[in-house]
C-alpha cells in the first residue's frame, strides 16, 4: 500500500486493505505478479472486480499492445523489448496493467519486463507517487517506451556494423551476409510489432477521457507519446537502411557475378582459337595449305600463339581480365 506517495503496512486480505485504502482516500495498492496461474489469479481478480476478458488476455498473454476500458478498470497491455547483443537478438515480453479506484495491479510476462527499478524510482519520489495508479501507469509506460530507444540505439550499432561489411572493398562469405541481413529484419519486424500498436493507446491516454487516469496526467502521456514516435521513426529507419543494404548486397553480387563470367568468357574466347585451328588440321584431307612444308607445324603454333596474345591484351584493356 502508498499512502500519501509512501510505502506502508497494509493488511494481509486484499478486501481489507482496498477497504482501508478507499476510506482514506490518499492511498491506494499496487500489486506485482509474474506470470500468475489461473488459481493464483483468480483471488486477486475477484476481489478487484476484473473483468472476465481481461484476466483471460492476462492469464494467457500473447496480445497486441492495447488499451481496454471497463466498468471498473482500466486494462493497458504493454510489450517491453530487451535486446541480447551476443545472439543479435530481440525479445518481446508481456505487460499488463490493471488500474481502477484505489488499486493498480501488474501482472508481467517474460524476463524483459521487470518493474522493480521503476517501482524503486517511483518510492524516492513521493510527489509523483501522490497521484496514485494514474502516476504508476505514466512511470511504467515512460520506462518502456524509453527502453525502446535504447535498443533502437544498440540495433543502430549493430546495424553500421553490418553495413561496413556490405560494403567492404573486399568483402568475403557473401551467403552470410545475405543470411545476417535477413535476420536482422526479422529482429527489427519483431521490435515494431510491439511499438507500433502503442501509439493509439498512448494517443488515447494523451488526448482522450479516459477512465481511471486524472486528466493533468494527459501533457506527461503525451511526451510518452513523443517518445514513441521517436522510436517508431528509429525502427522505420532502421528497416529501410537494411532494404537498402540488402538491395546493395544482391547488386555487388551481380557486379561480381558479371565480372566473372566476363573473365571467363575471355578465356574461353582464347581457349577457342587455338583449339578451332588445331580442329581444322586435324581433318584427314591430303590437299592442305602448307601441310607438307617443314615449318608449317612452327607456324601454326606462332599463330595460334599470337592470336591468343592479341586476344589476352585486347581483353586485359577493356578490363574483362
Amino acid at each position: 500500500m502508498y499512502r500519501d506517495g509512501r510505502r506502508s503496512n497494509a493488511p494481509e486480505d486484499f478486501s481489507d486493505a482496498l477497504d482501508e485504502a478507499r476510506a482514506t482516500g490518499d492511498a491506494f495498492l499496487w500489486i506485482g505478479m509474474h506470470e500468475p496461474t489461473e488459481k493464483e489469479f483468480e483471488h486477486v481478480s475477484q476481489e478487484f472486480g476484473l473483468h472476465p476478458l481481461a484476466v483471460e488476455d492476462a492469464l494467457t498473454a500473447h496480445q497486441r499492445p492495447k488499451l481496454e476500458v471497463y466498468d471498473d478498470s482500466l486494462f493497458v497491455v504493454l510489450k517491453p523489448v530487451s535486446y541480447d547483443e551476443d545472439r543479435d537478438t530481440v525479445t518481446a515480453g508481456e505487460l499488463m496493467v490493471f488500474i481502477g479506484d484505489s488499486f493498480v495491479v501488474t501482472v508481467r510476462h517474460g524476463e524483459g519486463a521487470a518493474l522493480s527499478a521503476v517501482r524503486r524510482r517511483l518510492e524516492h519520489e513521493p510527489n509523483v507517487l501522490r497521484h496514485g495508479p494514474t502516476a504508476v501507469l505514466y512511470a511504467v509506460s515512460d520506462a518502456v517506451v524509453d527502453h525502446y530507444i535504447d535498443v533502437a540505439a544498440e540495433l543502430q550499432a549493430d546495424l553500421e556494423e553490418l553495413e561496413a561489411e556490405v560494403f567492404a572493398p573486399n568483402a568475403a562469405d557473401t551467403k552470410n551476409t545475405a543470411a545476417r541481413i535477413y535476420a536482422f529484419k526479422r529482429q527489427v519486424l519483431e521490435f515494431r510489432r510491439a511499438t507500433t500498436p502503442l501509439l493509439l493507446p498512448m494517443d488515447r491516454l494523451a488526448f482522450g477521457n479516459v477512465p481511471f487516469v486524472h486528466d493533468h496526467a494527459r501533457p506527461f502521456f503525451r511526451d510518452v507519446a513523443d517518445h514513441l514516435t521517436k522510436a517508431n521513426e528509429y525502427i522505420e529507419g532502421l528497416d529501410r537502411l537494411l532494404s537498402d543494404a540488402l538491395a546493395a548486397h544482391l547488386a555487388q553480387m551481380g557486379v561480381r557475378q558479371n565480372d566473372d563470367m566476363r573473365k571467363i568468357s575471355a578465356w574461353a574466347a582464347m581457349a577457342a582459337v587455338p583449339t578451332m585451328v588445331a580442329g581444322i588440321y586435324g581433318m584427314n584431307f591430303d590437299h592442305m595449305p602448307e601441310l607438307r612444308q617443314a615449318w608449317g607445324y612452327p607456324g601454326v603454333i606462332l599463330l595460334m600463339a599470337g592470336a591468343c596474345l592479341g586476344l589476352h591484351r585486347m581483353f586485359k584493356s577493356r578490363g574483362w581480365l
